[in-house]
């Protein structure tokens, strides 16, 4: 029987932030009934086993990482706007790390998945930024990978302490954001 009061959206929270103290690949169904105090088999009242809630958590991380996107690129063009998109993106993975990864090669489970709405909204978000570029739309794609390799490459490497030796990662990002603003200038 499953603890009174006890919700999927409770279920996925906790996951959520176990993974992000963990670590996504240490996600369990049996540490996370821990973590809830309850046992194992009640979490199937809720999820239907440990790739549903992994489909759940990619979901809930997706959708947080879209409104932050969202709420960061209000009012902005140009390098404010790709500035924006990469500070609010790497300031959620190195805040969520866990939740993250689970985004990292999550498949749809159709149309009317609530994970493809999600990712349709940040990679329109990552467009729109392009676009304000002038990068043409036969070529949106290769951009959206390029940039979304660069960021998740950044974001991942210091969520992971990837940055070990000298040299401040923050004046790096600074680097980085030139850099690809230089680079898709001179696509015009």
């Amino acid at each position: 029987m499953p603890r009174a009061g006890l919700t999927r959206d409770d279920v996925v929270a906790a996951a959520a932030g176990l993974s992000d103290e963990k670590g996504y690949a240490e996600l369990t169904m049996g540490l996370l009934a821990e973590r809830l105090g309850v046992r194992t088999p009640s979490l199937y009242k809720h999820v239907d086993g440990l790739a549903d809630l992994q489909h759940q958590l990619a979901t809930l991380a997706m959708t947080q990482l879209g409104d932050q996107i969202r709420d960061a690129l209000q009012g902005t063009a140009g390098l404010d706007a790709l500035t924006a998109l990469l500070t609010a993106t790497r300031a959620y993975v190195t805040a969520h790390p866990g939740r993250y990864t689970a985004t990292v090669g999550a498949e749809f489970a159709g149309p009317d998945d609530p994970l493809l709405a999600a990712s349709a909204r940040v990679l329109e978000s990552i467009a729109a930024v392009l676009r304000g570029y002038g990068i043409a739309e036969d070529e949106m794609t290769h951009a959206i990978r390029t940039l979304r390799c660069t960021f998740h490459g950044f974001a991942a490497l210091q969520a992971s302490q990837g940055f070990q030796w000298s040299g401040d990662p923050d004046e790096s990002f600074q680097w980085m954001i030139g850099f690809l603003d230089r680079g898709l200038r001179q696509k015009r």
